[in-house]
């Protein structure tokens, strides 16, 4: 009978330490942060929204959030942080056209803003892509 307690002790210790010890990341390897955002699209801070093909930086995930409007009714946003060796903490950023996030401190990948894709450089995983929906004049991001 002690025997049994003594075991079931040592194996929830080890349990609670596998879990603190492990850190919840997502497919891309990218850190989970949770997300959860809504911003008013008739916002003059979120104006560009209002054009398809529009994008906005706002806060959130990783290492920041582009929201970009796909369509009338359909926006996609993506975690900032690049996916080619996610432990140096790269930040993608838009470039002048307006089509491609791209990393330029780090490695140079550049990803497809319409869904997220590596088009070039390193990286072979594509942004984290959250959640979003959009009810006329409220975008919410989340995961």
């Amino acid at each position: 009978m002690q025997f049994n307690r003594l075991l079931l002790f040592l194996l929830a210790i080890l349990l609670v330490t596998v879990f603190a010890s492990c850190e919840r990341r997502s497919g891309s390897g990218i850190p989970f942060f949770p997300v959860n955002y809504q911003l008013t699209v008739s916002n003059p801070e979120f104006a560009d929204l209002l054009a398809i093909g529009g994008w906005v930086y706002i806060g959130g995930g990783s290492r920041g959030i582009i929201v970009y409007r796909f369509s009338p009714d359909e926006f996609r946003a993506y975690d900032r942080h690049c996916t080619f060796q996610v432990e140096d903490d790269c930040r993608v950023s838009m470039d002048n056209t307006d089509i491609f996030a791209v990393d330029n401190t780090c490695c140079s990948s550049k990803f497809l803003i319409v869904d997220g894709a590596p088009t070039e450089g390193p990286a072979a995983i594509g942004l984290q892509q959250y959640n979003t929906s959009f009810n006329g004049n409220i975008l919410r991001v989340f995961n």
